[in-house]
């Protein structure tokens, strides 16, 4: 299957995702933000990166930007639950305005999340 970049600032959620890809039998490295993603992603190869939109520091927007200015063709899927101020669907626009391959909102189940990891890794 596929080796993922997981990143996200949430724990329970990113354990939880995680658990869910590795279910389905991929190889899932974490990383709790978008500097450590990015570091994470020039370490090493990845076919898909997963990224939360909203996160302290450098945030997913970001970070989809600089993986694109840096080359990267892999599939980005982003994940958003929004913020008081703004809706998820705002988020996962601006996600796909960086670059995202494809766009999942918060709460996700499994069977929507194993669909989104196949959607983008045929893309």
């Amino acid at each position: 299957m596929a080796k993922i970049l997981l990143i996200d600032d949430d724990e329970l959620l990113r354990d939880t995702v995680l658990q869910m890809l590795e279910l389905d039998g991929h190889r899932v490295v974490e990383a709790v933000g978008g500097r450590e993603g990015l570091d994470r992603f020039e370490a090493e190869h990845f076919d898909l990166v997963i990224t939360d939109v909203l996160m302290p520091g450098m945030d997913g927007a970001e970070l989809i930007v600089e993986l694109r200015r840096r080359g990267a063709a892999l599939p980005i899927l982003a994940i958003s639950g929004g913020r008081r101020v703004l809706s998820p669907e705002f988020n996962l626009q601006t996600a796909s305005l960086a670059g995202a391959t494809l766009q999942l909102c918060k709460p996700f189940n499994r069977g929507q999340l194993k669909q989104a990891v196949q959607e983008a890794l045929a893309s």
